[in-house]
């Protein structure tokens, strides 16, 4: 089955890219999920959008990636939140609670889906959070979450 992606599936592309995928994979899980369209020739046209609107979001290249990443070291990220007597969260922090604290500190503006949160943010203290810059590129970020 030729599928064209709408949004970044992993192990798979990028939005924009043409694939050829098993049908099943493609009929039950990305196109009713929202992630990828049939491949049509009037799909063709739409390619070009989405690759536009994929190169305004996306890092421009390595070594944009890794000054981003020097960036993101240095930066001290600070979320206040709500939190009960034992330092246990009401609900979890989110990426993009973190992309907004990200700008507030000072930091680059992030897309909150190449946030990685390895285990959810449950408690108060200090946490480190990935964000996936490029493909060669990784970043690493302090949060350190307060009660408020």
């Amino acid at each position: 089955m030729k599928l064209i992606l709408t949004t970044e599936v992993s192990g798979l592309g990028a939005p924009g890219d043409v694939v050829e995928v098993k049908d099943g994979y493609g009929r039950n899980y990305l196109v009713p999920r929202g992630f990828a369209i049939l491949w049509t020739r009037g799909g063709e046209k739409q390619i070009e959008s989405i690759k536009k609107a994929r190169d305004a979001r996306e890092i421009r290249d390595l070594g944009t990636a890794k000054e981003v990443a020097g960036q993101l070291g240095a930066l001290k990220v600070k979320l206040t939140t709500r939190a009960g007597e034992s330092g246990r969260l009401f609900g979890s922090i989110t990426t993009g609670d973190i992309a907004d604290a990200v700008k507030k500190a000072g930091g680059p503006v992030l897309d909150r889906r190449r946030i990685e949160i390895v285990n959810a943010i449950k408690s108060v203290g200090s946490h480190k959070v990935s964000v996936k810059l490029h493909p060669e590129v990784s970043a690493s970020v302090d949060v350190e979450v307060v009660a408020g």
